[in-house]
């Protein structure tokens, strides 16, 4: 399906109570092509959608059902890692529709299919055109494109020849709505912790993808996660060894990422407040010594989830990939 100034894309949206969920409604309440056909929750069945994202008073009087209509073009699915697959699994969705999945349940190549639905990894700087014929769509996880697109223009010319070492941190958003002992805000606030050291869920969604590119690569990743104090954005350091010259390192990236609308280059340092509330990501590569540096920064919920949702969506129906994504920024 291929959508025109008078035709509009059906929207169905299960999960739609959550952190993915909202920030979705936010973009798509606001998308110039499409029309939200329904908004599935079995908890809010029959309440408001601004009830419980109440900063969408005046600007939707949807309600929550939980009914599954089947007159739609593209279902998200907004939950949580495993409940897509029993979704698929326990509802039977029209092969007409097409499926963005958001959760981490068809990312990796051995678990992509399930009954007769296959899944294209969906992160534009990597598979932009088997996106664009795609049927089914698995949402990059939000540390996996961070570090991905740190990573990847370096994999396209086989320069990864070393261990790469990793240090990100990641908002409070990043661990969902549900609350938990470290996502408490009498916890988290002035607080700094390690999770989930070398062995970060993400990490095989990364390897898949650095071997796409550059199937040689058999060192290690060493990847150290921590939690923020801070309610949303992604920032990564990276380093790993490289022979470029600063110039090199600069013209490998400026040149990977040309076409790509929202991943930038940038020659000053760059801190979290340039991308958060956007759909942008912003890397810097320095050279120090042996040594490349890679700062790579995103938004976890929208760049890291809705917002590149809503990209392949906007591929996916051969609109501009830019379409409804132009969100204003935090600057201060």
């Amino acid at each position: 399906m291929i959508v025109n100034s008078v035709t509009k894309i059906k929207v169905g949206i299960i999960g739609g109570a959550g952190y993915t969920g909202g920030e979705l409604l936010r973009i798509l309440i606001n998308h110039p092509q499409v029309t939200i056909a329904f908004v599935h929750s079995n908890s809010n069945a029959g309440n408001y959608i601004y009830d419980v994202h109440t900063d969408l008073v005046g600007d939707t009087d949807l309600k929550f059902t939980s009914d599954l209509f089947q007159d739609i073009d593209v279902l998200f699915l907004c939950v949580g890692h495993g409940d897509a697959k029993k979704f698929l699994e326990a509802n039977s969705v029209n092969d007409t529709v097409k499926i963005i999945d958001l959760s981490q349940d068809f990312r990796l190549g051995k678990s992509s299919t399930i009954a007769n639905k296959s899944f294209v990894y969906g992160l534009p700087e990597l598979n932009k055109d088997k996106i664009k014929s795609a049927q089914n769509i698995a949402n990059p996880g939000c540390f996996a494109t961070c570090l991905q697109l740190a990573l990847l223009p370096l994999a396209k010319a086989g320069l990864l020849k070393n261990e790469v070492h990793i240090s990100a941190t990641t908002g409070s958003t990043g661990a969902g709505q549900s609350l938990s002992a470290t996502s408490h805000f009498t916890w988290r606030n002035n607080n700094l912790s390690v999770y989930k050291a070398f062995e970060h869920q993400h990490l095989k969604e990364i390897g898949e993808s650095i071997h796409q590119l550059q199937p040689t690569f058999a060192e290690g990743i060493n990847f150290i996660p921590y939690r923020g104090d801070f309610t949303r954005g992604i920032m990564a350091s990276i380093y790993t060894e490289c022979d470029l010259s600063q110039e090199e390192l600069e013209n490998l990236y400026q040149e990977y990422y040309v076409g790509h609308e929202f991943t930038h280059v940038s020659k000053k340092n760059i801190d979290l407040k340039q991308v958060v509330n956007t759909n942008k990501c912003l890397v810097h590569v320095e050279k120090h010594g042996n040594k490349v540096m890679i700062l790579s920064i995103i938004d976890n919920l929208l760049k890291g989830a809705s917002g590149q949702a809503v990209q392949n969506m906007n591929l996916m129906f051969g609109l501009q990939e830019t379409m409804g994504l132009r969100l204003k920024g935090s600057a201060f």
